[in-house]
């Protein structure tokens, strides 16, 4: 028989409410029906609202932007590079003299790089080359223990390669050649921002 009055009602709501609460057993049953529609519900939503048109020439013609893959959520193509917090140096920078800051700024790095501070302490070690050296780069040679780097410049920093955005300079320690790569910061400063060994 329905039910015709307010009170049958509520006292109907309030049992529905109530069933939860009634034993530990009852409340881990609602949470879990709870969880597993939450998770219907957000496998099926997606599915239904990503659906495209059943015919594909409803869709239309992809476009060429599309077709290189660089439509939100796709991957660019292999030929694309994804963005860096430090920009690499450009293949197709101009090539430009060095210049006389980023000069000035390769020797002082390599002076500190050789000195490690009392105790080989690292961190005070890479607080000296903080002021010459790209946050990026900095992170790396966290990694370092300065017991191994050189103690001894043999020869001046001399640049090999030079452009707008970057610039290699080499030094010859008593360890062998080291080749430093500069670059150019947002702020206009030159920083080192890798070093490896030279042939």
């Amino acid at each position: 028989m329905p039910i015709r009055t307010n009170r049958g009602r509520a006292a109907v709501y309030r049992r529905l409410w109530g069933w939860p609460l009634r034993s530990p057993r009852h409340l881990a049953a609602s949470i879990i029906i709870f969880v597993v529609l939450v998770v219907a519900l957000g496998v099926i939503i997606p599915r239904v609202l990503d659906r495209g048109p059943a015919d594909p020439s409803a869709a239309g013609q992809p476009s060429s932007s599309s077709s290189q893959g660089t439509q939100v959520g796709q991957l660019p193509s292999s030929g694309a590079s994804l963005p860096t917090k430090a920009p690499s140096p450009s293949n197709s920078a101009k090539a430009a003299p060095p210049a006389v800051d980023a000069q000035l700024t390769a020797e002082l790095w390599a002076e500190t790089w050789i000195k490690p501070p009392p105790g080989n302490d690292v961190n005070k070690w890479l607080k000296e080359l903080e002021d010459y050296t790209t946050p990026e780069f900095l992170a790396q040679m966290a990694t370092i223990d300065p017991r191994n780097v050189p103690n001894k410049l043999v020869d001046k920093v001399k640049a090999v390669k030079s452009t707008t955005s970057s610039i290699d300079y080499e030094v010859t320690t008593n360890l062998g050649k080291v080749r430093i790569t500069l670059v150019k910061a947002p702020d206009g400063k030159w920083r080192v921002n890798s070093y490896t060994k030279a042939d």
